[in-house]
């Protein structure tokens, strides 16, 4: 087995070495310059309704100076979004590659596709742009946009009842992904070329 998954302890079979699972989300963050139009969004657009919020001077963590304005809205199923609006804060910095602004999102779940194409259609109706349906490989489908902060949001559906289910399916892949990687670096070889060909091998075995 590859020394990065042994060292993670990470076996279908293994007990967990903490005290349990968490049991849900309940909040993601980020910082946003316009608290009004970002409660405008998730509240009027998404429906979401105004769980909290916290006003201070200082970070209760860190202690640090920084006088903010924190929100939360609340989904379903208890979990939050949350924002701080913090007075003279610069604007974000760029990514340093594009992947980053793909790759870096929340997904959200609605009921199935015809929720999904509801919402779609609600978004565009309130001049939100929306890429999709985008079928991931059977698993789930989804719809992507961008809140008023630029943060890239999604919403899903499964199509697999079981999507979050591959356990073992998802170790296997991990070890072999992490092997590639290693056996490319030891070897001299272009790691992007070798990750590439294991994403074809299991792609024509599994999506065939």
């Amino acid at each position: 087995m590859n020394q990065a998954v042994q060292e993670s302890n990470i076996s279908p079979s293994r007990p967990a070495l903490h005290s349990g699972t968490p049991a849900m989300l309940n909040h993601v963050a980020w910082v946003t310059h316009d608290v009004g139009a970002t409660a405008d969004f998730y509240i009027r657009v998404l429906g979401m309704e105004l769980a909290s919020t916290i006003l201070d001077e200082n970070v209760p963590s860190t202690g640090d100076s920084f006088p903010y304005f924190h929100i939360f809205f609340r989904m379903k199923d208890g979990s939050t979004i949350a924002f701080f609006e913090c007075p003279g804060l610069p604007e974000r910095a760029q990514a340093s590659h594009p992947a980053y602004e793909v790759f870096e999102h929340i997904a959200l779940q609605v009921d199935d596709s015809a929720d999904l194409l509801r919402w779609k259609a609600w978004l565009e109706d309130n001049g939100v742009d929306v890429l999709g349906p985008v079928d991931h490989k059977g698993i789930i489908e989804s719809i992507y946009f961008h809140d008023p902060n630029g943060i890239r949001l999604e919403l899903t559906t499964p199509i697999d009842p079981l999507w979050n289910r591959h356990t073992s399916r998802g170790l296997e892949d991990l070890e072999r992904w992490c092997d590639t990687k290693k056996q490319a670096q030891d070897g001299g070889k272009d790691m992007t070329q070798a990750l590439k060909g294991l994403i074809r091998d299991i792609r024509r075995s599994r999506y065939a």
